[in-house]
């Protein structure tokens, strides 16, 4: 069973409804016990990182999810935020991350940027595959996902990088470190290329 964690951060809906429209069983979590006996769970996020990372300590989550991540080995997806919480910490905030992948979480130079630099980085853009993983089965690179960020995530071992994108220099759109996968973009607004990620996540 995919549980979708629900501590206060996130689009936990519109990925519900990708699983509803594809006939996959999940489950909201709403409670640290809730997530219990997770086959692969779904960490969302929207916002910044220190009130996402703060949401997170304070929900009680986080003690349950070490124990099944790090203990157990339950595939754990992170996405936008959520994927910057699996990092050390952030240029964004104070307050350290997860540390389940090394690596540190930056904000994109304006100064780098081509074409009329702005930030956010909003809309779609193309992926370059960086090594094999079974998520990106049936995804085209070229179309990409839907991006809307301002800070991007450093690896600190460019083996945990899944994919890269370009953005004025080129960023880690995602990582990937044994059961542990984390998504700059939001496959729940990425269109055929969202719903194949999230259908092979559910097939981990």
């Amino acid at each position: 069973m995919i549980k979708i964690v629900n501590y206060g951060s996130g689009n936990i809906s519109a990925i519900g409804n990708i699983y509803d429209r594809l006939n996959i069983k999940y489950e909201v979590a709403d409670t640290p016990n809730s997530v219990k006996g997770a086959q692969k769970i779904i960490l969302p996020g929207v916002g910044a990182f220190d009130e996402t990372m703060g949401m997170l300590n304070k929900s009680g989550f986080r003690d349950v999810l070490e124990e099944l991540v790090l203990g157990f080995k339950v595939p754990i997806l992170g996405i936008c935020v959520g994927m910057q919480i699996l990092s050390e910490g952030s240029e964004e905030g104070n307050l350290g991350g997860l540390g389940w992948i090394n690596g540190h979480v930056r904000k994109i130079d304006k100064n780098l940027l081509e074409h009329k630099p702005k930030l956010p980085h909003l809309g779609w853009n193309s992926i370059e595959i960086k090594k094999y993983s079974p998520l990106l089965e049936n995804v085209e690179p070229i179309n990409g996902f839907y991006f809307i960020h301002s800070y991007y995530f450093e690896c600190a071992d460019e083996g945990d990088e899944l994919t890269s994108t370009y953005y004025g220099k080129y960023f880690s759109s995602s990582v990937n470190k044994e059961n542990i996968t984390g998504v700059q973009f939001h496959p729940e607004k990425s269109h055929h290329n969202g719903i194949a990620f999230l259908r092979n996540f559910s097939q981990l």
